[in-house]
């Protein structure tokens, strides 16, 4: 069974977060360990029609943000990567700078040290040069950068067609099958004409 520990942050976009986690659940096989910041709690309320238990009730695992003596605060836990979704330009600094003052980004760090996936999902716009050079860092200490940007060939429909567009993009980047995400099949799949 996959291990994958799931971080929100305060940044917009908890939907991101919480998506994954009802994702992770239908995949099977895989066991979420979830840490939630206080701003993503506040975030929850003012974003979705849930409440925070209702987030932490869909993992299997919810700790304390403040609980750095937790298992996945150790490189003894060994887990199969992590993901922060939404991720805030605060949290990605305290990465990049191993500022690990709350579990969220001690377990990240962790990821990192032990070489284990670790992918972030930032969702501010626009950027400026700071924001860009964290995203350039933390590429440089192995983690992925997977803003929630909507692939438009998908044609979606709905808000949910691209929030589950972008998770179904991160469970590809962790190994795990999901077929509810439309494939490029090419350009003569989709207009029937080529250039």
């Amino acid at each position: 069974m996959k291990k994958i520990i799931v971080g929100i942050s305060g940044a917009s976009g908890v939907i991101y977060g919480v998506r994954l986690l009802e994702k992770l659940r239908e995949a099977g096989g895989v066991e979420t360990h979830l840490i939630m910041s206080p701003t993503a709690q506040m975030n929850v309320g003012i974003e979705t029609e849930m409440k925070p238990v209702d987030v932490i009730a869909l993992a299997d695992v919810a700790y304390k943000f403040t609980d750095i003596a937790a298992p996945i605060a150790s490189g003894s836990f060994r887990t199969d990567g992590m993901v922060i979704a939404a991720c805030s330009m605060k949290t990605l600094s305290g990465v990049v700078h191993s500022y690990a003052d709350n579990l969220l980004i001690r377990a990240a760090d962790v990821c990192l040290k032990d070489r284990r996936r670790l992918i972030l999902m930032p969702r501010e716009t626009p950027l400026h040069a700071g924001h860009c050079k964290l995203f350039y860092e933390v590429s440089l200490m192995g983690a992925i950068v997977a803003p929630p940007m909507p692939a438009m060939y998908a044609r979606p429909q709905t808000v949910d067609d691209i929030v589950d567009h972008s998770v179904g993009r991160v469970m590809d980047l962790l190994d795990i099958d999901c077929d509810f995400i439309e494939r490029w099949r090419g350009a003569q799949n989709r207009s029937g004409e080529t250039d």
